[in-house]
């Protein structure tokens, strides 16, 4: 009733398996096709070698009732001879099947992991906001570069044996129907251990996925760069390291009280199957006494169970390491199932470089997945075309969620957001973003040339390749575009000061890397977002790393390259805000000021109490944004 339970439950499992040997057929089908005939005829060299057992003990017996002549001598060496050619041939297939094999594995893990990264970069950035998210993630991204190779394995173990077992299985009938049955009946107790305990160990991966994480991200605070100077600076190795050791001390343990709860009932169902090994032996013992069967017949029948045995409990393994399996590419294939709520209209409408009207956000509130505070809340908002408009406030006002809104990064719960008079679900997701630049509050540092750090802004069908073209006319146009957007952001004096100018390689994860300071990197990143020659531009902080001096010469850069532009400037920086043509300024995800900075100095409100503290703390501000004022 108990093993009829599990059964059914690995039968759900099938559609599990089905999809995951279509990823591998996908992967490697050709490879796939050499390996199942490998695989079929490795099950049949087994029970060849049991015939030839049997013929080599008989053919010993009759040599040595005649004595040792020629003859005798003779008939024993073609058993001989033809067990070592088999011998030989299973290690030249078992070779060759390795090699296909990790040719398969290679293929499939590749392939997986273009999948959970192509998955992972279409769903919607509301996903990362989520726990259970990064739950799926983890669990996909540990499980799906090895567990189809293992249910590939499996799967091929299960085949092999199938076919050598069955074999067996035809080859014990002539003892009596009941030796296969007894055999297959001596394996059922094993199998049942094996799925009651595969599955409590998926239930407790499932359960531990949470604790597993954050053991990995103790593990991260303890390894990687990013973190390194703060954990020498405060001391703080030795209690992350506690932490960590604390939560694999919990992990350990549960774990290993499983394997020891398996190991124990494994070893009650294997004294099950000896006692039956011990009957059929002692029967056939007790007829080959009595002279039904010789000893050729003997040794045949004792290897021929003893194999059957441990084929059938490993086939049955076989397809408990497939339940197994199956179990854990559910969670990938949950993870591939997730769908992106951001989509394309069925019919989206064209887009135009340039504004002709402008962007307009109408009662939009919005909330982050999980929260109750409101993000925005019945916000509005008004740019128009061609203008240069900053957005101040304090932090958690809701100024870069703007950002994350008109790229469609989220799609508010409430109004509408409007490009040129129509609403951004009309427009295709792609199209939308081509047509706008940004520079986000933490830019990502790409461990690339400074080159192609700066063209990373301009890649696709119609845009910019970094990879520049083998055509030297071609080379020296994109040199040329990715000098320019340099220039502009401040970035060309920095890299030429590298030790190979704009192919210096930066960052410090790859040998020959040179590192920048967080202004330079800054300044980088900026080139990035004006090389996308974008009607829309967005600048988050974008002088935050610099100082009053360059943020004074970046300024007077900016101006050139964003004439013409709809530009949207979020900064804490009044004095940056203050060059803008309206400055509008947040508080709780509102609108509470808008106007020139001379018209928000005069209506001393939030603005002008904010502008009085920033001046008063930068006591030695360059004259002429004094004279701004």
């Amino acid at each position: 009733m108990v093993t009829r339970k599990y059964i059914r439950k690995s039968l759900a499992q099938l559609p599990f398996l089905i999809r995951a040997l279509g990823f591998v057929w996908d992967a490697a089908g050709a490879w796939t096709i050499a390996w199942v005939l490998l695989l079929i005829v490795q099950g049949l060299l087994p029970v060849a070698n049991v015939y030839l057992t049997r013929f080599l003990v008989n053919q010993l017996v009759a040599a040595t009732s005649t004595g040792l002549t020629w003859e005798s001598v003779r008939s024993v060496l073609l058993p001989v001879f033809l067990i070592a050619l088999v011998m030989m041939l299973t290690a030249i297939l078992s070779s060759l099947s390795s090699w296909i094999r990790i040719a398969q594995s290679e293929k499939v893990q590749d392939y997986m992991s273009s999948l959970i990264h192509q998955k992972s970069s279409e769903v919607d950035l509301a996903f990362y906001d989520s726990p259970d998210f990064y739950d799926h993630l983890h669990r996909a991204r540990t499980d799906a570069t090895y567990r189809p190779v293992a249910l590939l394995n499996s799967v091929g173990s299960l085949i092999q044996n199938g076919v050598t077992m069955v074999s067996m299985a035809l080859v014990l009938v002539q003892f009596g129907w009941w030796v296969p049955v007894a055999l297959i009946i001596s394996t059922l107790p094993v199998f049942y251990v094996v799925l009651r305990y595969r599955q409590l160990y998926y239930l407790w991966r499932i359960h531990n996925t949470a604790t597993e994480r954050k053991s990995w991200y103790f593990d991260w605070l303890l390894t990687e760069r990013q973190a390194a100077a703060e954990m020498r600076l405060f001391q703080l190795s030795d209690l992350f390291s506690r932490r960590f050791q604390d939560l694999r001390q919990v992990l350990r343990q549960e774990r290993i009280g499983l394997a020891r709860k398996q190991a124990v009932a494994e070893l009650a169902a294997s004294l099950g199957s000896l006692l039956v090994t011990a009957i059929s032996m002692i029967w056939m013992l007790v007829q080959t006494i009595a002279g039904k069967y010789n000893l050729g017949d003997m040794a045949f029948f004792y290897q021929a169970f003893i194999q059957g045995q441990g084929l059938a409990r490993s086939f049955l393994e076989n397809v408990g390491e497939i339940y197994s399996n199956s179990l854990f590419l559910g969670d990938l294939f949950e993870f591939l199932s997730l769908e992106p709520k951001v989509t394309d209209p069925p019919q989206s409408i064209p887009l135009t470089s340039e504004l002709q009207q402008g962007i307009c956000f109408t009662n939009v509130s919005f909330y982050y997945p999980g929260s109750t505070r409101p993000a925005l809340k019945d916000f509005n908002l008004q740019v128009p075309a061609g203008q240069f408009v900053a957005i101040v406030g304090p932090n958690g006002a809701g100024k870069s969620t703007l950002i994350r809104l008109l790229c469609r990064f989220y799609d508010p719960q409430t109004g509408t957001i409007k490009l040129d008079g129509t609403e951004l679900k009309q427009f295709s997701v792609k199209e939308l973003r081509r047509i706008i630049t940004v520079l986000f509050q933490e830019p990502v540092q790409y461990n690339t040339t400074a080159s192609e750090n700066i063209a990373l802004g301009d890649i696709g069908s119609n845009g910019f390749d970094p990879k520049l073209a083998e055509d030297p006319e071609a080379e020296a146009g994109q040199r040329k575009r990715v000098k320019i957007a340099a220039i502009a952001a401040g970035a060309d004096e920095p890299i030429s000061h590298l030790p190979e100018g704009y192919d210096s390689l930066l960052g410090k994860w790859f040998d020959g890397g040179t590192d920048l300071s967080v202004g330079e990197w800054q300044r980088l990143a900026l080139a990035r977002a004006f090389l996308r020659q974008a009607g829309i531009i967005i600048l988050d902080e974008p002088t935050s790393a610099m100082d009053p001096w360059a943020e004074a010469d970046w300024l007077a850069r900016f101006h050139n390259v964003a004439k013409g532009k709809t530009t949207i400037l979020i900064t804490h920086r009044f004095t940056t805000a203050a060059h803008a043509d309206v400055i509008h300024v947040m508080q709780d995800g509102c609108i509470i000021e808008s106007g020139r900075h001379t018209d928000l100095l005069a209506a001393q409100g939030l603005y002008a109490k904010s502008w009085k503290t920033q001046m008063r703390s930068w006591s030695n501000a360059p004259t002429e944004l004094n004279r701004v004022e």
